[in-house]
């Protein structure tokens, strides 16, 4: 019955072996994962040998025959045990040389069993009780080794657990309560305190397999490694120091020694006010020290508003208190390396600026070429009516004491100089209007000012300030409102003619030079809001270009576009009008940009 019931437990912990095995397949490839395939590996052939021995144990076979088998298992088990122990702590080693030497005595034990009845050094007397056992001089440098392995393995499975928390610890304490039931089974056995035979050793390895089940299944044993803490604070790029409460450094990270070019024996137990005239902060150590003490009696983090200039380098720097169950336990004070963000605000701040000067002198250039043509055909006109005046003053002179010329003569040359200084008054005010709109958006680059306009006047802005550009590229702009034309809107009115007028722009180069296009502005309302449409009929953007449109500087026009045009009227229109921009683009189809104004 004895017998029966160990081999029903060495076939339910091969079971559970197997299984193991086969989970171990859904998981990538690493160095813990290969390494707990050889104590699998080991622990079958163990269980394996001592199944068969039971099965045959009635048979002419000897059962110390299947010993022969089972000491492969035995001997190289620890020594993979001990291998996931250390890549448990490490993540990861490099294979040397010198790692074979574990083997050795496992080989050792090895060729001793199988060739035992020449030389008696590994067993004087088999028996599969354990009380009836009488072992070699070997067999204790064997046990030995073997415990030693085990008890180191355990070693690193405790020390990282403590040094990691939430689940690496409980899947941790699974491995280390799993393994050590073999193990103490074992070591009351040999010292025979309990009675028990040779199979009770890989049966208690059964529960050694059941709770390595529960850590892989519940915990994720194989696929997350604990990384050794050590080495995750050495890599940050940030500097910490830990104090206690009299101020003096316990702890520190790599990256601060090497930061501030101290040595880590200076560092260490080195009073952390003494240590800020090291790192030359000295005239900020009133606050910083004065910070410590805030701290250390609230759970808060305390963030200074401005950064530290130590060097050629600056720092952002945060001091928390640390806690254990409203215990304190130190102060953690972290230095943030922020050199390369203020470096990069400095650049940005200059780069924008050129950018910015750039755009108002690509905006200046475009209005000079609407004034040119805007004010080229009034004058034109003003000067063939001046010259008309001139010629009717000569008649109307000539005409004076003429008994030939009439009163109706007089009365025609009157009209006509009438109707010429009417086409003056005429252009006259056209010029105004443009020079009006101009001045508008030329102060618009550098003020800001807010006034009440109506959608007739900013549509006429926009026609004035367009007509130049439209009519060089012979695209026709098509304006259809459906909204009352005296609507008011309030707020700068150059600024947004100015983001329509980029818009417009933008819609005639997505022709690519194309002739006879047009261009519909389409201006509708909701109850809530006022909505300006720019569509296009053009080359449309692509996915790549809509991913980053209003989020950066981007443009499609390469070295002659700063990208500027539509990230600044989308910033416009946010900030000055608290609306919203809108597109829709379909590459070879055309594209719709959309200006969302709340109503009153």
């Amino acid at each position: 019955m004895e017998y029966f019931t160990s081999l029903i437990l060495l076939i339910i912990s091969e079971i559970l072996i197997l299984g193991l095995a086969l989970f171990l397949k859904k998981e990538k490839k690493s160095q813990l994962k290969t390494a707990f395939n050889f104590v699998l590996l080991f622990m079958s052939i163990w269980t394996i040998a001592s199944i068969l021995q039971i099965v045959f144990q009635k048979t002419d076979i000897d059962p110390f025959f299947f010993e022969k088998i089972s000491v492969f298992g035995v001997s190289f088990l620890p020594v993979a045990f001990l291998a996931v122990g250390i890549i448990f702590s490490k993540t990861k080693i490099k294979i040397r040389w010198y790692h074979f030497l574990f083997l050795i005595i496992p080989i050792v034990s090895i060729i001793l069993t199988i060739t035992n009845e020449y030389h008696h050094l590994f067993f004087i007397q088999y028996s599969i009780n354990m009380n009836n056992l009488i072992t070699g001089k070997y067999f204790i440098i064997h046990n030995s080794y073997t415990y030693l392995l085990y008890g180191i393995g355990i070693f690193y499975f405790i020390k990282y657990s403590i040094k990691n928390s939430g689940f690496f610890s409980k899947q941790s304490l699974l491995i280390i309560l799993g393994i050590s039931i073999p193990l103490i089974t074992n070591l009351l056995g040999g010292l025979s305190i309990i009675k028990m035979t040779m199979y009770m050793t890989p049966i208690s390895f059964s529960f050694l397999a059941f709770f390595f089940a529960i850590a892989m299944f519940k915990f994720k044993f194989i696929s997350i490694t604990p990384i050794a803490m050590q080495n995750i604070v050495d890599k940050m790029s940030d500097s910490f120091v830990v104090l206690n409460e009299n101020n003096i450094v316990t702890d520190f990270n790599k990256t601060f020694v090497d930061t501030f070019h101290l040595s880590q024996n200076k560092v260490r137990n080195a009073n952390f006010v003494d240590l800020l005239k090291v790192i030359k902060i000295e005239n900020e150590a009133r606050n910083i020290e004065d910070a410590i003490k805030k701290v250390k009696s609230t759970t808060e983090t305390l963030y200074f508003d401005k950064e530290f200039k130590i060097g050629e380098q600056f720092f952002n720097i945060e001091i928390s208190n640390i806690s254990s169950k409203g215990n304190f336990l130190g102060t953690l004070i972290l230095f943030k390396n922020v050199t390369q963000h203020i470096l990069d605000i400095q650049t940005i701040e200059s780069n924008q600026e050129m950018l910015m000067e750039k755009e108002r002198l690509a905006t200046l250039g475009q209005m000079i070429g609407g004034i040119a043509h805007n004010l080229k055909t009034p004058i034109m006109s003003v000067s063939g009516a001046a010259e008309g005046l001139h010629d009717l003053v000569n008649e109307y002179r000539n005409s004076i004491g003429d008994p030939e010329v009439t009163l109706e003569d007089h009365k025609d040359i009157a009209n006509d100089m009438e109707t010429w200084i009417e086409k003056i008054r005429s252009h006259m005010s056209y010029m105004s209007d443009v020079i009006t709109a101009v001045k508008g958006q030329a102060v618009t680059l550098s003020s800001e000012q807010s006034v009440n306009f109506t959608i007739d006047e900013l549509i006429k802005r926009v026609n004035i300030l367009m007509k130049h550009e439209l009519n060089n590229n012979l695209i026709t702009l098509n304006v259809n409102s459906n909204v009352d034309l005296n609507l008011e809107l309030n707020g700068n009115v150059n600024s947004l003619v100015q983001v329509i007028n980029n818009l417009i722009s933008n819609s005639i180069q997505a022709y690519n030079g194309q002739t006879n296009k047009y261009i519909d502005f389409n201006i509708d309302s909701t109850p809530t809001s006022i909505i300006f449409a720019i569509q296009d009929y053009g080359s449309g953007m692509s996915k790549e270009v809509q991913n980053k449109l209003f989020k950066e500087m981007i443009t499609t026009k390469g070295k002659n576009g700063t990208g500027l045009g539509l990230f600044m009227s989308y910033s416009n229109i946010k900030a000055h009008f608290n609306g919203n921009m809108t597109f829709e683009s379909e590459e070879g189809k055309g594209t719709t940009f959309k200006i969302i104004l709340p109503l009153k």
